[in-house]
């Protein structure tokens, strides 16, 4: 009986050390993936790199100058000329508000940084943020030692490091932690079933909004997996917890960013997970009728549930295709059709299919791009399948819906080491 305290003593202690130990491994990561961005400020100096990022450094400057207010209304007569811009309209506003605030913080602690320092040095910084998000997403699904590995390969692979470098102040600055963020709290909420998960899932996707219109790929690979769940017979109230409330305060949320606006229930990229919260709560409904009533009454009471509930699916259909069939591209954006039709941009939009970065990209720029990851993806799918939780099946969703839509754009090819 006294050798029992001595092993959980010891078990606890190997367990404290453990986590120590990966703390100390997560900073030595994030301090990798921040330096291994500064080559270009060491060798030449701090600025600003391309077009885009110079452009979203004159409006962070507009905003420190004169406020937020006036960052909302400013049309800048300077870009599109002659027909100008309104800024506060028209741009993601998550990057510049993040480096701008960055910059408050800063000068109110007496650290006197210019704003274009704060602005070349805001990618490495969330980069160091996106591989600890990386280990806190794959920690809930395989494990912290999985989560560290994943973290380190995420800090060192060069799509990642080429839309991250000092001086590339673009969206994916901020988003690409962001997205990681999401899917971890998503992830989270899943196996917890904690609604204090789920409202933090729903402000980190509002962030995401707020960052970059790559949001639309959350609100639809999320609704997949949770209509995969459904039909594989995994609905659980955890399910519902980390969905419903996503779609409710989520929406709400990203209609509150201008860019966005009523685009968050009128455009087809968010019809999908409109959809599956009605399946969801006719799912729901059913299996709580389940547990109050007899087997007799039960089977009288699915029949008619289901009945209303397809009804009720029907008429929201309806109603999607109506607002569907009333637009030239059926409620779609230009890009978005490109990504679901690879040859819509070349037939249709020319101007998009003339980028570069949308075009199909080759089997070396895979290799280029991410490296030994490229061969590591089997390897982690059937990993996935040992043992299948509702965590792993949606990673393994992510895989797949990435591998399609970096097989479509270069430019998505580029994003796929988040899987990995």
């Amino acid at each position: 009986m006294a050798a029992e305290p001595a092993i959980n003593n010891g078990s606890s202690l190997r367990h404290a050390s453990g986590n120590v130990l990966a703390v100390f491994i997560l900073i030595l990561i994030g301090l990798l993936s921040f330096s291994i961005r500064l080559f270009s400020v060491i060798k030449y100096e701090s600025v600003i790199h391309e077009f885009d990022p110079y452009f979203n450094y004159r409006v962070t400057q507009f905003l420190t100058k004169n406020g937020i207010y006036d960052f909302w209304n400013w049309f800048d007569d300077r870009t599109w000329y002659p027909l100008g811009r309104v800024i506060g309209g028209t741009v993601y506003p998550g990057l510049t508000l993040t480096a701008g605030t960055l910059w408050w913080l800063l000068n109110s602690l007496n650290i006197p940084l210019t704003v274009e320092t704060v602005c070349v040095f805001t990618a490495p910084i969330f980069s160091a943020f996106a591989s600890w998000a990386t280990y806190l997403l794959t920690k809930e699904v395989k494990g912290t030692g999985a989560g560290l590995t994943a973290a380190l390969l995420l800090g060192m692979v060069p799509s990642y490091i080429s839309r991250s470098v000092a001086g590339s102040y673009d969206n994916e600055a901020v988003a690409i932690f962001a997205l990681i963020f999401t899917f971890y709290l998503y992830v989270k909420t899943l196996n917890t079933g904690s609604l204090f998960y789920a409202t933090l899932n729903a402000m980190a996707y509002f962030y995401m909004v707020c960052s970059w219109g790559g949001y639309t790929f959350i609100i639809n690979l999320i609704p997949m997996h949770v209509l995969l769940c459904i039909v594989t017979g995994r609905y659980s109230h955890r399910l519902y917890i980390a969905y419903a409330p996503l779609i409710v305060l989520g929406t709400l949320l990203a209609a509150l960013v201008p860019v966005v606006g009523f685009n968050a229930v009128l455009t087809s990229e968010h019809f999908a997970s409109f959809l599956v919260f009605i399946i969801l709560h006719v799912v729901a409904f059913v299996y709580y009728i389940k547990g109050t009533l007899s087997p007799q009454m039960f089977k009288v009471a699915v029949t008619l549930v289901v009945s209303v509930g397809m009804a009720v699916c029907f008429a929201v259909a309806a109603v999607l295709v109506a607002l569907v069939a009333s637009s030239p591209t059926m409620g779609w954006s230009g890009r978005s059709l490109s990504l679901l039709d690879p040859t819509y941009a070349s037939k249709y939009i020319p101007i998009i299919a003339s980028v570069s970065e949308h075009q199909p990209p080759t089997w070396p720029s895979y290799f280029m791009d991410i490296n030994v990851l490229a061969f590591l993806v089997p390897a982690g799918i059937v990993s996935c399948f040992l043992p299948l939780s509702d965590a792993s099946s949606f990673v393994i969703l992510y895989i797949v819906t990435s591998v399609y839509f970096s097989g479509v754009m270069v430019r998505k090819s580029r994003t796929t080491f988040l899987f990995h």
